[in-house]
């Protein structure tokens, strides 16, 4: 699942970026990948299948807050240069560790006889879901890709709420747009009268709203624009109204 905006909306992009993300993945133990999926060289490995006991057991250790490697096939930037590039040369660079959250990683079925097991994962947004699955099949002295993986949420946002791209031609797209207010729906509101609604299609500051981080400027079921309080008074992030 891709959450696109359009529009006006894209002003909007930065408050769904940094949103949890869930996800169902599919991996392959006893053999590895340059890339952590089925995409890259294959190694097989001489090592056996973890029982289902063992992987249970080691999930516990990998949810919570933990530290991730970015891998090298990211689009993290290292010294100005996204690491991809770098692995496309043949080339490792050292990466830091970096902290993520895990909130939920549960086993939903084990296939010993082709070693694939599939997974539920609900995480924070930065957090690789190939990483996390090559870190739990090292720490049980093995080796896994993903030869998988569906991102099922955007934070609030679900599959219930997405539309397969062959649905989407030029004559249905509008009947597939979300509107911009339900896409940050997630944030406070603040509802705000028809005179302060002329000073925020404005553009103008506003009193602050005693609201920590960004929130909603609503005038009834209209999203006016996003503000943040600064100080003594509220600025404008996106203003999404006209005056």
């Amino acid at each position: 699942m891709l959450v696109l905006v359009i529009g006006g909306a894209t002003r909007l992009s930065r408050y769904v970026t940094d949103l949890d993300k869930s996800y169902a993945t599919t991996a392959r133990f006893g053999a590895i990948s340059d890339t952590l999926d089925a995409e890259g060289n294959i190694s097989p490995l001489d090592a056996p299948m973890p029982d289902e006991e063992d992987l249970r057991a080691a999930l516990e250790r990998f949810t919570g807050e933990i530290l991730q490697t970015p891998p090298m096939t990211s689009a993290v930037k290292v010294g100005g240069e996204r690491l991809y590039k770098a692995h496309r040369r043949g080339e490792t660079v050292e990466r830091e560790s970096r902290p993520v959250k895990v909130h939920s990683f549960t086993l939903t079925n084990l296939d010993a006889a082709s070693q694939t097991v599939a997974f539920e994962v609900s995480c924070s947004s930065g957090t690789y879901v190939r990483t996390l699955v090559a870190d739990l099949a090292a720490s049980l002295e093995t080796g896994a890709y993903l030869t998988a993986l569906r991102r099922a949420s955007v934070g609030h946002l679900t599959l219930e709420h997405a539309t397969n791209l062959d649905d989407l031609t030029e004559d249905t797209l509008n009947n597939h747009i979300i509107q911009a207010s339900e896409v940050v729906v997630h944030l406070p509101a603040l509802t705000v009268t028809q005179k302060v609604r002329r000073d925020v299609c404005s553009g103008r500051s506003l009193p602050k709203a005693g609201i920590e981080g960004p929130y909603r400027v609503m005038s009834g079921d209209d999203l006016l624009a996003i503000y943040r309080d600064s100080g003594d008074e509220a600025r404008p992030e996106a203003v999404l109204c006209a005056e």
